[in-house]
């Protein structure tokens, strides 16, 4: 008989799976059951923001592969169903049709759990409201969409101002809105340090947002039939026609919690090099519901990302598809758009640097994206964190228009390569005045980086 595969998630890491296990086994020696408990599979999640924003049009151009081609390659996928229970010991789980109701139980050889993550909802009055959204699947985009072209209003609030409350509110002032927003950090995207964050916060006012930054939500106001129509904070109240959710996102590892599978500090899941969760010869699990290794930092870290889903589900498909593969860890990659600004990091801040208690420097240089003779050449901004003493590459953040974003690339390589800002100097990259300046941006930076080493060492 075939050995069953059932697939909790039917997004990237869980669909990328189960495309890779069908690529090594064929039906008949390999059963592939996915449920999701939405009406979509294989979409772009980082994309909806621009899909709200009218500059994608059409929703199924975020649709990598539909339901109907995996179905063609011998997937059973089951939309509209939801796993309620995971039995561990009796290798089975207990699914919910939603449009039914009805539940039943299946055996399984092989797990693999894509349960992804969801919006944060802090437990405030009005949170649950009508109006009030959160922005994770193709669901939740359209029913923003719905709820954008319903209401008469033009104003909107954002509260959270990490990727996705910066881009939706982008995506709202492109909509014609009235956008302000409300975060509890000091500035605009807490994945950057401040003194880059605050370039974004000019940015953002400068494109018509409203930017408040250091103020806690206490409640979301109702109007008696329950919609939402304020955001109130300790010291003011934003009218609001809607309410976008951007405080970020959790692990979904609810099952998994319930189910007694081991789970890291932030709730994601464990897993060894192979995607395999500790302990569990049979179980996999992969992408927003799991824990990775940061290669610098040597510590577990929730990094929710589609980048590492998709390489998740590849490395699981091949393991449960009865191959090899790993997935070593990561350096913290991330790249996005704020109104004309490009904004990238990689690798450690400066207070997670702190945390490891490495001892570091830091240097920020201003350069441009090609030979600032040349027509279309930008501004630039690179900041760079090195370990004192080693000289080794820490982190990198870089904020500038078109051109600076895809350059953290370099110094992603150089995390991984465990390079020192000296070797980073050295390094023979590609130069003509359409596309750099004689020395790159991060080049400049690693030299003062180099400069400020050698400093720390005399003093």
């Amino acid at each position: 008989m075939a050995e069953r595969v059932v697939v909790i998630g039917g997004d990237a890491a869980g669909m990328a799976a189960a495309s890779q296990a069908r690529r090594l086994r064929s039906a008949a020696e390999l059963e592939i059951v996915v449920f999701e408990r939405g009406h979509f599979t294989s979409y772009s999640a980082c994309g909806i923001p621009y899909w709200v924003g009218g500059e994608v049009d059409d929703r199924d151009s975020l649709i990598a592969r539909t339901p109907a081609e995996h179905r063609a390659r011998d997937i059973d996928l089951r939309l509209r169903t939801e796993v309620l229970e995971i039995d561990v010991h009796g290798q089975r789980v207990r699914s919910r049709e939603l449009d039914t109701g009805d539940e039943s139980w299946l055996g399984y050889d092989k797990l693999v759990i894509a349960t992804g993550a969801t919006p944060i909802r802090p437990p405030l009055p009005g949170i649950d409201a009508a109006g009030v959204h959160g922005v994770q699947t193709l669901d939740d985009g359209q029913a923003l969409i719905d709820t954008l072209e319903e209401i008469e209003g033009r104003r909107a609030v954002v509260v959270g101002a990490g990727y996705i409350g910066v881009e939706m509110a982008e995506a709202l002032i492109h909509r014609d809105f009235q956008v302000t927003m409300v975060s509890r950090g000091t500035e605009p995207m807490a994945t950057l340090d401040p003194d880059m964050g605050v370039l974004i916060r000019k940015a953002m006012r400068g494109m018509g947002i409203q930017v408040n930054c250091g103020t806690e939500v206490t409640e979301i106001r109702t109007d008696a039939q329950g919609r939402a129509t304020a955001v109130v904070t300790a010291d003011a109240e934003y009218p609001a026609d809607v309410v976008v959710l951007g405080i970020g996102v959790r692990p979904n590892t609810d099952l998994a919690r319930a189910a007694g599978l081991p789970l890291g500090e932030s709730g994601g899941l464990l897993t060894d090099l192979a995607m395999r969760v500790r302990g569990h010869d049979n179980i996999w699990a992969g992408g927003d519901c799991v824990e990775v290794l940061d290669l610098i930092s040597r510590s577990e870290r929730h990094i929710p990302l589609g980048t590492h889903a998709n390489k998740h589900g590849q490395v699981i498909g091949s393991g449960v598809g009865g191959g090899y593969a790993t997935f070593p860890g990561v350096v913290g990659t991330a790249v996005s758009k704020v109104c004309d600004l490009e904004v990238a990091r990689t690798g450690l801040l400066e207070r997670d640097a702190r945390a490891c208690g490495l001892q570091f420097v830091t240097v920020t240089i201003e350069s441009t994206s090609r030979s600032g003779y040349f027509p279309g050449a930008a501004p630039m901004t690179v900041k760079m964190i090195a370990e004192r003493r080693t000289g080794r590459l820490l982190g990198v953040q870089i904020v500038g228009r078109e051109g600076a974003g895809k350059r953290i690339d370099i110094a992603a390589v150089a995390l991984t390569a465990g390079l020192t800002v000296e070797q980073i100097v050295a390094l023979d990259l590609g130069y003509a005045p359409p596309f750099s300046p004689v020395w790159d941006p991060v080049q400049v930076a690693a030299r003062k980086a180099v400069g400020a080493v050698r400093a720390a060492d005399r003093s």
